[in-house]
C-alpha cells in the first residue's frame, strides 16, 4: 500500500481535510485550553451547587432564629431561656445542675 492508494482512502481524505483539522483544533482549544473552557465550566457549577446547598442551610438557620427571636420577646420565655442556656438565677435562690450517669458518658466521648 504505497502513498497513492493511502491518499485514495477516504478516511485519510476526511482527515487531512483543511476545515476538518481547523475544527478539529478548535474544539480541542475549547475543551482544554480556553479560560471560558468546559473544565472551569463544571468547576464552577459544582461549586455553584454547593454554594446553593450553604444557602439552603443558612436560610433555614436564619427561620429558626427569627423563630427563637419572636419567642423570645415574651419576658417568661426569655427567663426560661435565660436560667435554661446561661443558668441564670434570681437573688436569693440556688441552683443545682444534676447530671446523670449517662449525660456523663456521652460529654465524654464527645470531647474525645
Amino acid at each position: 500500500m504505497g502513498i497513492k492508494n493511502l491518499k485514495k482512502n477516504k478516511w485519510f481524505r476526511l482527515l487531512t481535510n483543511a476545515y476538518i483539522l481547523v475544527l478539529t483544533a478548535f474544539v480541542v482549544w475549547m475543551v482544554f485550553f480556553d479560560t471560558n473552557s468546559l473544565l472551569i465550566h463544571m468547576e464552577l457549577r459544582k461549586e455553584i451547587k454547593k454554594l446553593e446547598k450553604t444557602q439552603k442551610f443558612l436560610k433555614e438557620e436564619i427561620s429558626k432564629d427569627k423563630k427563637i427571636i419572636k419567642k423570645l420577646s415574651d419576658p417568661k420565655e426569655l427567663e426560661k431561656f435565660a436560667r435554661e442556656q446561661y443558668y441564670l438565677k434570681k437573688k436569693n435562690e440556688e441552683i443545682y445542675l444534676i447530671e446523670y450517669a449517662d449525660s456523663i458518658k456521652k460529654q465524654d466521648e464527645e470531647e474525645q
